[in-house]
């Protein structure tokens, strides 16, 4: 057992864990962890992905009952069976992975179960008039009569947060919480976080966000491994002293050099002048071995962008040629262009033509989190794995195995190998015959997951790739991996489109930037003209301007 150091003594304790373990199969998720919250505190739960963070949320919230310890809410030992009977207590769960009724209006979603009623049915004015009063409250503009369906994942993480909020929770665990939001949204949910611990609600929250750890925390707690290895005031934690306690090791730069672009470096993909739903005459190219970062607000159009570039939503207008080939071709009326050189429509066109996309959602969009990892890395490249019609495993098992060492997935079950990324980056993969390859996708952490959607990439060998938030969700130690990962790419002759949230991120690893507002291309920034505050004003749209002017400095372009 880790000894539980002093606790903040201002506040009472709220909730207390005592030698709790948790193992899911032959993994042990949490080795007794001991720990006190303070009544009113914002306590923050810290870790690489698998280190057990959201394992000891769940069992907070009931989701999960613990193998062994006990929990005490107020001093008095309870058993949670569901999160029903924690919700009870006052405890509920704002869960990583979201979970929205399609049929539902968001005003319904969020008052899902209590909502007001008038002789047996439903009061929709009183329902209306709640909805706008707490939506107003939390400093979300989100219609409450929009349709679950269809939601951006940033518009439903606002919809978990106002279902939590509405049902007046003395404890509320918050499982990444801002990893979905927009840098505007981050701050409102800042100052409703702030607000609900000043009116004495306990806010658990659990973030790969070190910085947001630090503003926003009284107590963090430091998980590795399933193990506690500390928990102390975040005023005397930094960014640096929490990484490290975090990987066990201290930590280099963030991000890997920048490798630079040869100047005779062919384009491997472009778009002119193509429009979509969501998107506005935009041209675009990339070249091969380069980032380009695709900057702006949620709701800008990057991610309509993305899906119009692989053909998963109807072009409108425009052309895009991948490494000079055409992929899409539409006039202005919206008519397809017709003749045999035209591949048929659909992603399944983007990926013949060397045109792949790692989804903004793994979980909604990516992964088939049900069926075995074997399935999800090869189901891209089912077609040269298989022979009249049927699937070779043994060929499928040695190319998955393969793919998933070059991205240095750990696997329950594998033994340890080195695969062509690791050996260049001196990480383990894994190789051989392994039954772990057999377990659902849904048994990695949130970090493995993404690794293998990786995997599936590489195994179909494209010519681009379009990344869409591919670090959200996932801790540092994964994030520097992911980027070692896109960089090595990119060095190999690979396209990259990154969209990313993050400037830092953006800043950090891309070559080139565009800025998007309102469906268009806004801005381009390269070389010095490349700073968080040039990309943030294009995108609320005013650009900074220096004193000189130039591709160097950065160009506003027609919004």
């Amino acid at each position: 057992m880790t000894q539980q150091p002093e606790q903040a003594a201002t506040k009472g304790t709220h909730v207390e864990l005592a030698d709790i373990s948790k193992s899911f199969g032959g993994v042990r998720a949490l080795d007794e962890i001991s720990l006190k919250i303070g009544q009113g505190s914002i306590h923050a739960l810290v870790g690489e992905n698998g280190a057990g963070k959201s394992t000891l949320g769940k069992i907070l919230a009931g989701v999960i009952t613990p193998d062994r310890g006990q929990l005490l809410i107020d001093g008095e030992p309870v058993t949670f069976h569901s999160p029903r009977e924690a919700i009870t207590r006052g405890i509920v769960l704002i869960a990583q992975e979201l979970s929205i009724a399609p049929a539902l209006s968001v005003a319904e979603n969020v008052f899902l179960g209590t909502e007001p009623r008038r002789a047996g049915f439903v009061a929709r004015r009183a329902l209306r008039r709640r909805y706008d009063e707490l939506a107003a409250t939390a400093g979300f503009e989100l219609s409450g009569d929009l349709p679950g369906r269809g939601l951006r994942t940033a518009d439903q993480q606002k919809v978990e947060i106002l279902r939590a909020l509405c049902r007046d929770a003395r404890l509320i665990v918050m499982d990444e919480p801002t990893a979905a939001l927009s840098r505007p949204d981050t701050q409102r949910l800042h100052q409703v976080i702030r607000r609900l611990a000043a009116g004495g609600t306990t806010v658990v929250l659990v973030s790969h966000f070190l910085g947001e750890v630090a503003e926003l925390a009284d107590q963090v707690t430091i998980l590795r491994d399933g193990r506690l290895v500390r928990t102390a005031p975040a005023a005397g934690e930094t960014e640096e002293t929490m990484l490290s306690s975090m990987l066990g090791r201290s930590v280099g730069t963030t991000f890997p050099a920048k490798r630079p672009v040869r100047s005779d470096a062919p384009v491997v993909l472009e778009a002119r002048g193509l429009s979509a739903h969501g998107v506005r005459d935009v041209t675009l190219d990339v070249r091969a071995g380069e980032i380009v970062g695709l900057a702006g607000l949620v709701g800008s159009g990057r991610t309509e962008l993305a899906r119009a570039l692989c053909r998963a939503q109807r072009v409108t207008a425009g052309t895009v040629t991948t490494a000079g080939e055409p992929l899409t071709a539409r006039r202005p009326g919206g008519r397809r262009v017709l003749g045999s050189q035209w591949p048929a429509r659909g992603p399944h066109a983007a990926l013949r033509a060397g045109l792949a996309m790692i989804p903004e959602s793994r979980k909604e969009q990516g992964l088939l989190l049900g069926r075995p990892i074997t399935e999800n890395v090869s189901l891209a490249s089912l077609a040269r794995l298989s022979e009249l019609g049927l699937v070779r495993r043994r060929t499928e098992r040695r190319a998955v195995t393969s793919a998933l060492g070059q991205v240095g997935v750990r696997v329950p079950g594998l033994g340890p190998s080195r695969g062509v990324w690791a050996r260049r980056h001196g990480r383990p993969g894994q190789q051989g015959r392994d039954p772990g390859l057999a377990a659902p996708v849904s048994t990695l952490s949130g970090g493995n997951q993404q690794k293998a959607l990786f995997a599936r990439i590489l195994l179909r060998g494209p010519r681009v790739l379009i990344a869409d938030e591919p670090t959200r969700g996932v801790d540092v130690g994964a994030k520097r991996a992911l980027y070692e990962l896109l960089t090595s790419l990119a060095a190999d002759g690979l396209g990259v489109l990154l969209i990313s949230s993050d400037a830092e991120e953006i800043l950090g690893l891309a070559h080139r930037v565009l800025v998007m507002r309102a469906g268009r291309i806004a801005a381009e920034f390269r070389g010095q003209a490349m700073t968080e505050a040039a990309i943030l004003g294009a995108a609320f749209g005013a650009p900074e301007r220096g004193p000189e002017t130039g591709p160097e400095i950065g160009t506003e372009r027609g919004a």
